[in-house]
């Protein structure tokens, strides 16, 4: 019998709004599908705290819990102490998203970078790995992942967008990268070629739904 190995959907968002009233049937299928394990992830405290809740209910499911870089702007002591005692919960298995986004600039762009160096502090400390949102930002993506030793925690470069120096500079930090549905647009050969040269091991894929 051919082996055929569990899938991970390590990005979704299931507390999303398009998903209201229909989370059961969203998992269930997903189920059907072959996907073993979903990752539901935190953008903010309050999808934090759904995340959370989420993954209580449901072997299948676990959480993230962070701040992203559009909200950035919220980050307080007293949100990162409440994000701090999240990662307390047998489920929270990462911290983010979090990162830089440069390209729509919902949060000032020096409050991105507190946030996001706070947030390596907090998975450090935790012992927990990173999801990184990198948008339009990738030089001080690497920048940040260096100074504020990234490395310790790992974890992975959301929807990867970077260039093939990019892929293998985080590569040698120890971080994953993770493939998403850009990979399939016609016009993206740039991103085909990495998922090419980089080995099967460190490639993750998610739907981001």
């Amino acid at each position: 019998m051919a082996y055929s190995p569990a899938l991970i959907d390590t990005h979704a968002h299931l507390d999303a709004k398009p998903f209201a009233g229909e989370v059961e049937a969203v998992i269930a299928r997903a189920e059907r599908a072959g996907v073993s394990y979903i990752l539901t992830v935190g953008c903010d405290l309050e999808s934090s705290r759904a995340s959370i809740a989420l993954a209580a209910t449901h072997p299948g499911v676990y959480a993230a819990v962070g701040i992203h870089p559009h909200d950035a702007a919220t980050v307080t002591p007293q949100v990162l102490d409440e994000l701090r005692s999240m990662t307390a919960h047998p489920k929270v298995v990462a911290i983010g998203e979090t990162g830089l986004d440069f390209y729509r600039d919902r949060s000032p762009r020096e409050d991105q970078r507190q946030a996001f160096r706070a947030q390596i502090a907090l998975a450090r400390d935790c012992n927990k790995p990173l999801i990184v949102h990198d948008r339009d930002a990738h030089d001080e993506i690497l920048a940040l992942l260096r100074d504020e030793g990234a490395a310790a925690a790992g974890g992975v470069l959301h929807c990867f967008s970077g260039d093939l120096a990019m892929a293998r500079a985080c590569l040698e930090l120890g971080f994953y990268l993770s493939i998403a549905g850009p990979v399939t647009y016609p016009k993206n050969e740039a991103l085909r070629e990495i998922v090419r040269a980089v080995s099967l091991d460190r490639l993750l894929v998610e739907t981001d739904c």
